[in-house]
């Protein structure tokens, strides 16, 4: 496939007002592309680049040579190239890279080269692609879109998925199944105000702890103990504490859900950071290990043996959790069972409101309520979890950053903050400089810097990759930016590395705070 068909579709779905209109553009080009090209067009569309961060910036970018009078490269080609230009590393590698970068831009059109600055420089923004593209699979595969979308969500990769698909058809789709040693995504929560709320929403559910911790999927198998974050990232080495604890559980198949935490000697969790730098550090880890123990605390479960148990309620999960693991490690809980309006009703939300101030009073962030009938929805933040906190938080997208003054001069300063709009771009909702510390503020600098797409000497602006958590007072009208709404009292708690771009609140979150 010629790169300019990805270019062309990419400018007119980004164009495409309507959702099917973006759904028929994308089944139109993977009914023609071959299944070689497909795990590259995929990311590509999507803003992403297989090979991460190549170090090219707007400085490389900037002064791009003629372009080619015809469209020759195809995806195939451009993406071995990008791939060499990554793996140009030493001394001299910087004008290699910029040299053999230059050699490519020059036999790309003049649109070609647009859709590869775009992508370079992290400004290709097509909204919500990857589910966009699921429907566009079923579509050009003849395939049930449900079924693309547990084929994907049991993968990990819709790349994965789409190269099978369109390989081999529907049929393809009975190959993903839900397997130990192959992580899936986990089931996230939305938020609500208040535990009553959540209730009112739920009906019969469970109140749980909300930890502030690192969130950890756990596989055994009889090779033993594998760990995966929420970002799927293997840290099993980095968790041998974690790694002991499961060893000695009964079971002898199984995939948990869970959360790991550090405690103090008064028994109350520890700072997240403090966790965050403990899970991310891969150096004597040993060490780490005796001065931070982590404590795992389980709250579902999603295979036993070889059942899948995704599609079972909540209430049967949780038996099955119980079965394996210690009570010491689950989760603590109560349940709001009664019927609504009735004096058991009103007897478990008072139950459920002191279980709150519990947890609260015990050093945790708040609680999850959640409906004891929901089955698990791996990769997706469902309605029938429903976290609650004390405190109104957001995770938001920073998209840019003001250069400091005063004793901030030198550092990124005040931040732009966006939330995820309907398509899934970035839409600004206001700035802060509140809460950073001096070494948070040497830490986003430098970080920031590293996501720049240019500087025009006050505002830094930056791909928005990095997700922050931003507490606030509310929300007020403000005709300034484009949800129409701002925080009032925003300050930084703090960066969610641990959180991908597309798991950023959107804009309907916002305006469901309170006001």
């Amino acid at each position: 496939m010629l790169l300019i068909r990805l270019a062309q579709v990419s400018l007119q779905v980004a164009g495409a007002p309507a959702r099917n209109r973006k759904v028929e553009l994308l089944a139109d080009l993977f009914r023609d592309a071959a299944p070689e090209d497909v795990p590259v067009a995929i990311p590509y569309l999507a803003g992403r680049l297989p090979q991460g961060r190549l170090g090219i910036g707007w400085s490389t970018l900037g002064d791009p040579p003629a372009p080619a009078t015809g469209p020759t490269l195809t995806v195939a080609h451009t993406d071995a190239e990008l791939t060499a230009i990554g793996a140009l590393t030493g001394p001299g590698s910087r004008a290699a890279r910029a040299e053999r970068l230059r050699t490519l831009l020059g036999a790309a059109t003049a649109d070609e080269q647009r859709f590869l600055r775009a992508l370079l420089l992290g400004e290709l923004r097509q909204g919500a692609l990857d589910a966009i593209a699921v429907d566009a699979l079923a579509r050009a595969s003849g395939a049930a879109v449900a079924e693309v979308r547990r084929a994907v969500m049991l993968a990990g990769s819709l790349r994965d998925v789409a190269v099978a698909l369109l390989a081999d058809g529907p049929g393809a789709l009975a190959r993903f199944r839900l397997t130990v040693g192959r992580p899936v995504h986990p089931m996230l929560a939305q938020s609500a105000g208040s535990v009553g709320e959540a209730i009112d929403r739920l009906g019969g559910c469970a109140v749980e702890e909300k930890l502030d911790g690192i969130r950890v999927q756990v596989h055994r198998d009889a090779t033993g103990v594998r760990v995966w974050t929420r970002t799927l990232d293997d840290i099993t080495d980095r968790l041998p504490d974690l790694v002991g604890a499961v060893a000695g559980f009964s079971g002898e198949r199984f995939i948990l859900d869970g959360e790991v935490i550090a405690l103090g000697p008064d028994g109350r969790p520890r700072p997240f950071q403090e966790i965050a730098a403990r899970v991310g550090s891969r150096r004597d880890v040993a060490r780490a290990a005796a001065e931070l123990p982590v404590v795992p605390v389980f709250f579902d479960v999603l295979l036993v043996d070889d059942e899948d148990l995704l599609d079972r309620a909540l209430v049967e999960r949780h038996a099955a959790l119980a079965r394996l693991v210690p009570e010491g490690m689950r989760v603590r809980r109560t349940l709001v069972t009664g019927p609504a309006g009735t004096a058991s009703d009103a007897g478990a939300r008072d139950a459920a409101d002191a279980f709150f101030a519990a947890t609260l009073e015990r050093g945790h962030e708040g609680v999850v309520v959640k409906d004891l009938a929901a089955p698990y929805s791996a990769g997706r933040r469902g309605a029938s979890w429903l976290k609650v906190k004390p405190v109104h938080t957001l995770d938001l997208l920073v998209t840019a950053a003001e250069w400091g003054s005063g004793r901030r001069t030198g550092k990124l300063s005040n931040l732009h903050l966006a939330a995820l709009g309907p398509d899934g771009t970035p839409v600004m909702l206001g700035k802060t400089f509140k809460g950073l510390t001096d070494q948070l503020l040497a830490w986003q600098t430098e970080r920031l810097l590293a996501l720049s797409t240019g500087d025009d000497g006050h505002v830094v602006t930056v791909r928005p990759e990095l997700v922050v958590e931003i507490a606030h007072d509310g929300l007020q009208r403000s005709t300034r930016y484009p949800a129409g709404v701002t925080l009032r009292f925003a300050r930084v708690l703090r960066y969610r590395e641990d959180k991908r771009p597309e798991e950023a609140d959107t804009v309907a979150t916002v305006l469901a705070q309170p006001t």
